[in-house]
């Protein structure tokens, strides 16, 4: 249905099924939809929410792979809004300027940005992935990624297609560590891409039940959130593939920045790599760019970014200055033309001064034998302003304390750094895509510790 609605001159909002009916009313409100369509089973919050907004809905099905697909309950009015059938006549030939695909940010801010996505967006993203992986009609993928953000959309579905590859869904209709092998196998992949907290899945999978073998891939890519380092050489030692790290937004069509294949270049455990198909500068506060190697902001600008938010001109202002648009993220480029990220400029956590990047807690923490996953945030201090806390969930079987965490980072931190507070824990929020927000990991421990 996403392909059919974009190709026929409309706008494709994908939205994650496990929405409650008050998130429906406003994605569906703010994305001005006029349809919603849903599998035959139905989701009652969305059609809820349909019904409340005066919203048609419809149930897709596919019968035949070969065959059409069966959509019930959409009648000629929801073609137009009035009834009539003029929407048939009109001229269906895609234009670059039309949009295509309209998704919300799921950043750090608490009110979701509404961000337009045209087909020359799209079209510039998938040129960009198609050429920095070498995508061919001999590859192909398990998407393992919701298709209701970028990363699985872009990166997984549309560039495979685009490069007459193929793509297959996860047998179990959604990632599954138990089968995702098999998948693979059964649909030949030569290479997938994922979240870091799906990598560590997949790892911890393979150090308690491994596979008698694994396939050949060409690469196995990460991106949405950083990939410590440590994790990258589990996964390139386990699985025998390169590991690209790979730097993208919802606002940039996704890609901006990937290490590269082997052929065509070093790839840098901790960097997210170069450019790709677009330019890149690292700016200070008055849009000046910094020196090589000084942090400042990552901006961008190319034909795979947004043209703006919808109906939001104030965060349009604060995101477009400069002629260029701004990431919100703090980074360094290297002599080489390497991106390293530090952190969102929301996140870095200032404790009396002193400037933290979660980042760098991270990868430390996640340098432990028994830690399995880890995240660093900072909270309020009456003393220094913020002060610095960490979630960790341990290894199975492991008799992980909140003092051998401490001591492991007095080790490998200044003392300004090492987390004040460590929270042991069972599992960590996450969002639907597998990310960890560090604000909403923050307000999870904190505030229930404070009530405590």
């Amino acid at each position: 249905m996403f392909l059919a609605v974009i190709r026929a001159r409309a706008v494709a909002a994908p939205l994650n099924p496990a929405y409650t009916q008050d998130e429906f009313e406003f994605y569906l409100s703010d994305s001005e939809s006029r349809l919603l369509i849903t599998n035959a089973e139905g989701n009652p919050a969305a059609q809820a929410a349909a019904a409340k907004l005066g919203l048609v809905h419809a149930a897709a099905t596919l019968k035949d792979a070969a065959g059409p697909v069966h959509l019930a309950g959409l009648g000629c009015a929801a073609a137009n809004g009035n009834g009539s059938h003029s929407s048939h006549q009109e001229n269906t030939n895609n234009d670059p300027s039309d949009v295509a695909l309209f998704l919300h940010t799921s950043g750090t801010t608490s009110r979701p940005k509404g961000v337009p996505l045209t087909q020359a967006n799209l079209a510039a993203s998938v040129r960009n992935i198609r050429s920095v992986y070498r995508l061919a009609e001999t590859d192909a993928t398990v998407v393992v990624l919701p298709l209701f953000h970028v990363h699985g959309l872009l990166c997984g579905l549309l560039s495979s297609l685009a490069s007459g590859a193929s793509v297959a869904l996860p047998a179990a209709g959604r990632f599954s560590a138990s089968s995702f092998w098999a998948d693979m196998r059964a649909s030949g992949a030569t290479w997938y891409t994922a979240v870091p907290t799906i990598h560590q899945i997949i790892l911890d999978r393979h150090a308690s039940k491994p596979e008698a073998s694994y396939p050949a891939l060409r690469f196995v890519r990460s991106c949405s959130a950083s990939l410590a380092p440590v994790i990258l050489e589990k996964l390139e030692a386990a699985f025998g593939a390169p590991v690209l790290e790979a730097y993208a937004m919802t606002e940039a069509s996704h890609l901006m920045t990937s290490n590269p294949l082997p052929q065509d270049g070093p790839r840098k455990p901790g960097s997210v790599g170069r450019p790709v198909g677009q330019e890149l500068a690292i700016l200070d506060e008055e849009g000046s760019r910094v020196a090589p190697g000084k942090p400042g902001e990552v901006c961008i600008r190319g034909a795979n970014v947004t043209v703006g938010y919808k109906g939001n001109p104030e965060a349009n202002e604060a995101a477009f200055r400069f002629g260029w648009f701004h990431t919100g993220d703090i980074g360094v480029v290297d002599e080489e033309g390497y991106v390293h990220l530090v952190g969102r400029i929301k996140e870095l956590i200032n404790r009396g001064g002193e400037k933290i990047s979660p980042i760098e807690v991270d990868a430390v923490l996640l340098d432990h034998p028994g830690v399995a996953q880890a995240v660093s945030f900072g909270v309020p201090d009456d003393k220094y302003g913020e002060e610095i806390n960490c979630a960790v969930i341990p290894r199975e079987g492991s008799a992980l304390g909140e003092g051998d965490v401490v001591a492991h980072c007095r080790k490998n931190l200044a003392s300004f750094k090492v987390p004040k507070k460590v929270f042991i824990t069972g599992e960590l929020p996450k969002t639907a895509t597998g990310k960890i927000q560090r604000r909403i990991v923050a307000q999870h421990f904190v505030q229930p510790a404070k009530a405590a």
